[in-house]
């Protein structure tokens, strides 16, 4: 897990949310996939400043409690919840260390989370980690990298991002270095874990009724650029779901 990268961006990560694949494609997508969540518990893993934190609590989830590595994402959360109190709690913590505790969460979700494991081992270490903290029946959240995504830098521009390999090879997969077109650019480096990665380490850890999603463009989103505009998106889409349950017992 990289902490420094994301304690250097702070508040400034919530303009991500304002480029259009996040904006049109990333977050309408993502709640739908997530879904109603009226009178449930949420656990958001990577919660960075907390945007979906937020909006899971505005949309009736009873508890939710955001979890991020970084202590200045954590800072920003909070800073953000005292201007707009709505009764989320933020903790600074490494998902891969979360420590067993007798509070289950009916819902985990996971937004680029997963692909910062650094090897296989610490990757199955997260996914048992967020099993733990699940109700039997849970169902966890992913969004991520897409495995299957060809880096095309001059195309995803157009979208808000540049996404080029770094020619580095880890033990789950290729790394990246992805750019955040805003003013001023922001770049972090991530891996993009290969699909059999993801779903051996989340079988391992006792999910099961793995499915993977596609991220679609909202109709907002083709509305305000036209569908040609989004043609490239559908031809090599660069980001992907995937929806899991906890079948079994906490896995230790």
């Amino acid at each position: 897990m990289s902490v420094q990268q994301y304690d250097k961006i702070g508040e400034a990560f919530e303009g991500f949310k304002s480029l259009p694949l996040t904006r049109y494609a990333e977050v309408p997508g993502f709640l739908g996939l997530v879904g109603d969540v009226r009178g449930k518990s949420v656990l958001d893993l990577a919660s960075g400043t907390g945007f979906y934190s937020r909006e899971f609590k505005r949309r009736g989830a009873t508890d939710v409690l955001g979890i991020d590595i970084s202590g200045e994402m954590v800072a920003a959360a909070r800073k953000l919840e005292d201007l707009d109190p709505l009764g989320v709690r933020y903790e600074v913590g490494d998902v891969a260390e979360l420590a067993a505790s007798e509070r289950r969460f009916d819902i985990a979700t996971g937004v680029q989370l997963l692909n910062y494991a650094p090897d296989i081992a610490t990757l199955e270490r997260m996914c048992r980690r967020v099993h733990q903290s699940l109700v039997p029946g849970g169902e966890f959240f992913v969004l991520c990298q897409s495995p299957d995504y060809r880096p095309d830098p001059a195309v995803l521009q157009k979208y808000g991002f540049r996404c080029e390999p770094t020619g580095e090879e880890t033990e789950t997969g290729p790394r990246f270095r992805v750019t955040a077109l805003l003013d001023p650019p922001i770049g972090i480096e991530v891996a993009a874990p290969r699909r059999e990665v993801y779903e051996a380490a989340l079988t391992a850890a006792g999910f099961g009724e793995l499915t993977w999603v596609s991220l679609e463009v909202s109709e907002a989103g083709v509305r305000e650029f036209g569908a040609a505009f989004w043609a490239d998106h559908a031809a090599n889409p660069p980001l992907e779901m995937l929806r899991c349950r906890a079948l079994t017992g906490p896995c230790a």
